[in-house]
């Protein structure tokens, strides 16, 4: 399945390229952003970008992806990055998404999110989508409810960041 480009009023979600490892690691280097994902080491580093953006190259190739990710691009710059993973034959799979600090509060992410849900609904043909936030991750909460997304429950203890044990709240959109 090719990537597709899908325009939005303020940005653009696009598949990764080459070129866009120092903008991904400017912009996800920052603690505040960091400090509500799991998998994003700190600092975040152009090794780490580069790294990232040959994986998802290498996946988009792929006749059955396992993940696709969107970079949230303005004016041609990375700054976030949105997209599906850990997807199972036409049922579902777990949505993660981050922004650049500068970029928060304008009604950016809850666009991306509604987009990447229909590409999941439609172009996926999943019947179900989810997201883990982390209880402190209020803009996150209230991004998932605006686009649909139900509050199933509490994850005691489901992840595990910089050596501790963290609740995860799971939100779920089914069709």
């Amino acid at each position: 399945m090719k990537v597709q480009t899908i325009r939005a009023s303020q940005f653009i979600l696009r598949p990764f390229k080459k070129g866009d490892e120092s903008s991904l690691a400017k912009n996800l280097n920052n603690k505040k952003i960091i400090k509500n994902l799991l998998l994003i080491p700190s600092p975040y580093t152009l090794k780490d970008a580069k790294e990232w953006v040959d994986k998802n190259l290498k996946e988009y190739k792929k006749e059955k992806p396992s993940m696709f990710n969107f970079v949230i691009d303005v004016d041609g710059e990375v700054v976030g990055s949105i997209g599906v993973r850990n997807i199972t034959e036409h049922h579902m799979a777990e949505i993660g998404y981050w922004l650049s600090e500068s970029y928060w509060g304008k009604g950016i992410m809850a666009e991306a999110v509604k987009l990447i849900t229909v590409f999941g609904f439609k172009e996926l043909r999943l019947k179900r989508m989810y997201a883990f936030t982390y209880p402190s991750n209020i803009a996150s909460q209230k991004t998932l409810l605006k686009n649909g997304y139900v509050f199933e429950g509490i994850l005691k203890k489901h992840a595990y960041k910089n050596k501790k044990f963290l609740d995860d709240y799971l939100y779920a959109n089914v069709k």
